[in-house]
């Protein structure tokens, strides 16, 4: 354990969620304190954060055509090592991440814990990224031929899994449970009884869109905008799948745009369980 209980990964990257300056008066000396999460509310590690930058260093290096900052030895390492953090064996069966709740742009408890939709978009377009950026050496070359199997598998799983349109919302309304053995069709053993009400009247004949979780027993059927709209920038979502979403969008202007630019999730908490769930985080309201 590092300093103040933090776990120190080795031969792996994480990055900070914030940068604080403490002044020395008496030195007149200044030093840069990396937070990883001890000072977040909630204490929860940000996990978007390293896909992020792999992002902007690739959208940096397309749009300016200078590939000189990406292939520092700095940055390549720097990507080697947020990728064999997420790209390590773990005790899990799916090519998904599995995380906590918080850990993303929705930085409070709302139920977007274990495989949330918007870390699995943001994972697979910084997998994109990275094959972009790594240089053809043999640190390089070793590193890309994993990215390249767990995006065929990330890939999958996303569009069998994680899709919803009408079709699939009924074949899950009619599903069995207690299924074993490969040929199981409810692979995730879900109840057919989980449906919410609400999702019946949103979902349109003409579109889909990605929901915001799958795990065991457990489908989160939340509209979530900005994993969407990744999908669609990634290539997770396949032509159809994009037209879908837009098709939704359209659809269902009213409940994802109203008067706002986009909302961030639909549909919104109601009552008092905003104040329960989030933390009283007035941002997270209806």
């Amino acid at each position: 354990m590092g300093e103040k209980g933090r776990p120190i990964h080795l031969g792996a990257g994480v990055m900070p969620a914030s940068f604080k300056v403490l002044h020395d008066p008496v030195k007149n000396y200044e030093t840069i304190i990396a937070d990883f999460g001890e000072c977040a509310i909630g204490r929860v590690a940000p996990i978007d954060l390293g896909f992020w930058w792999i992002i902007l260093l690739c959208a940096h290096t397309k749009s300016t055509g200078d590939t000189s900052l990406a292939e520092l030895p700095e940055c390549q390492r720097g990507i080697r090592l947020i990728l064999t953090l997420c790209l390590s064996e773990a005790f899990d069966t799916f090519p998904t991440l599995l995380c906590a709740d918080g850990c993303c742009m929705i930085d409070r408890r709302m139920g977007v814990y274990e495989y949330p939709i918007e870390i699995q978009a943001l994972f697979f377009m910084a997998l994109r990224c990275a094959l972009y950026l790594l240089k053809n050496d043999d640190e390089g070359k070793e590193c890309a031929d994993r990215i390249s199997k767990r995006l065929h598998a990330l890939s999958y799983h996303m569009r069998s899994f994680f899709w919803l349109d009408i079709k699939q919302l009924n074949d899950i309304y009619r599903y069995k449970t207690e299924e074993y053995s490969h040929t199981a069709v409810n692979k995730f053993n879900v109840m057919p009884d989980s449906l919410p009400d609400w999702v019946f009247d949103f979902m349109p004949t003409r579109g889909g869109y990605f929901i915001g979780n799958v795990s065991p027993a457990r489908m989160d059927f939340r509209w979530f905008c900005l994993s969407n709209c990744i999908a669609i920038l990634s290539s997770l979502a396949t032509p159809e799948q994009a037209s879908a979403i837009m098709d939704l969008i359209e659809s269902r202007w009213e409940e994802l745009v109203g008067e706002m630019p986009l909302k961030i999730c639909y549909p919104a908490m109601e009552s008092h369980e905003w104040r329960i769930v989030t933390g009283c985080d007035p941002k997270n309201t209806g």
